[in-house]
């Protein structure tokens, strides 16, 4: 029990972020004005983002061992936050957004020396290395898990309903090994409660938030650091291919998304409404049915990776099943009006 105490703090501190943060943001533009896209009311406040990265910061003073390493994770976390910050106040351009990726996900690879090397055994018993292109292929994963948060968040709690899963799915991997790494999704699981009961409004109205570009993003980027750390040769908590499963909703939506876009001749960042919970949505549901499917969906598929991973189950085959997900889920999205239609009639 003794992250108990760490998140508790973390909570608290975040809690108290939001509200002296709240009139500050309203004050300097910092929020979120709806659109075609957006359909809330008013203007909300965008600092989940920056609420979150206080809890975690000021807490892992206290509960995380310093070292050089997870200095530059917070340096590299407060730069992302930084430009996650610029783009909700000013919407910044994709170029600026992925050159600033890259430059972040370089801290990782040359500051703290941490990148992947291996992608294990997952096409059969010769493992799959990757030598110099473990940089590169580092560059594109961080790219992937910023991202892949960042346009998962599209109703309330999703993204963070969604990180939650995730992060609890990190702790229990890297709670197994001697590290003290798994503190770090914990506290993190601690901040996003105390900014969920303001997005959900749960247990009562405490005013909306709203997570940001900013939030979505510090989590990406803790998610990729955490699984790329986690899966490591220092670390070793988990197998390179058990990361699919922990990300399983947002990457496959983000691939899947951006595949579609690409085949119709736009751009791949184009916003638009055919990720997953528009389904959900156009079938019939609400947006708290919606959330609460997807979160389970994700839930289950995580624990499904944790017990794979608990014994030891073959990477080819755990790759293999996420192949086929994949697969399903890209058709879904493919054909979604007869998806949608197939739903509404069952529901009828």
């Amino acid at each position: 029990m003794d992250y108990v105490i760490p998140l508790l703090a973390t909570f608290g501190i975040s809690f108290v972020a939001i509200k002296l943060i709240k009139p500050l943001a309203v004050k300097a533009g910092l929020v979120d004005l709806p659109n075609e896209r957006k359909l809330h009311v008013g203007a909300i406040p965008l600092i989940g983002g920056i609420s979150i990265f206080i809890g975690v910061l000021m807490a892992s003073m206290f509960f995380i061992q310093q070292s050089q390493i997870f200095n530059i994770y917070l340096i590299s976390s407060a730069l992302i936050l930084f430009l996650g910050v610029l783009d909700d106040r000013y919407d910044l351009s994709v170029k600026l957004r992925m050159t600033s990726q890259v430059l972040v996900a370089s801290l990782m690879i040359f500051g703290a020396g941490f990148y992947l090397k291996t992608l294990g055994h997952i096409v059969g018993p010769i493992e799959v290395l990757l030598g110099p292109l473990g940089a590169l292929v580092t560059i594109v994963a961080v790219i992937g898990a910023i991202n892949a948060f960042n346009m998962v968040d599209g109703i309330d709690g999703l993204a963070g309903m969604l990180s939650l899963v995730t992060f609890s799915g990190l702790a229990f991997l890297l709670s197994r090994v001697n590290n003290d790494w798994y503190l770090l999704p914990i506290l993190f699981i601690a901040a996003l409660l105390a900014y969920l009961m303001f997005n959900l409004s749960w247990p009562k109205n405490f005013g909306k938030i709203f997570m940001g570009d900013a939030g979505s993003m510090l989590i990406g980027l803790t998610v990729v650091w955490l699984l790329v750390i986690g899966s490591s040769q220092d670390v070793q908590a988990f197998r390179p291919v058990t990361a699919l499963y922990l990300i399983a909703i947002p990457l496959m939506d983000m691939a899947a998304i951006m595949y579609r876009r690409i085949r119709k001749g736009v751009s791949p960042f184009k916003a638009d409404r055919d990720h997953l919970h528009h389904i959900f949505e156009r079938a019939g549901f609400n947006r708290k049915q919606t959330l609460l499917i997807i979160t389970v969906i994700s839930a289950f598929i995580t624990i499904i990776g944790c017990l794979a991973e608990v014994y030891m189950v073959s990477e080819s085959l755990m790759f293999f099943g996420f192949m086929i997900m994949f697969t399903i889920y890209s058709w879904i999205l493919m054909h979604v009006w007869q998806v949608v239609s197939w739903i509404r009639l069952r529901l009828s």
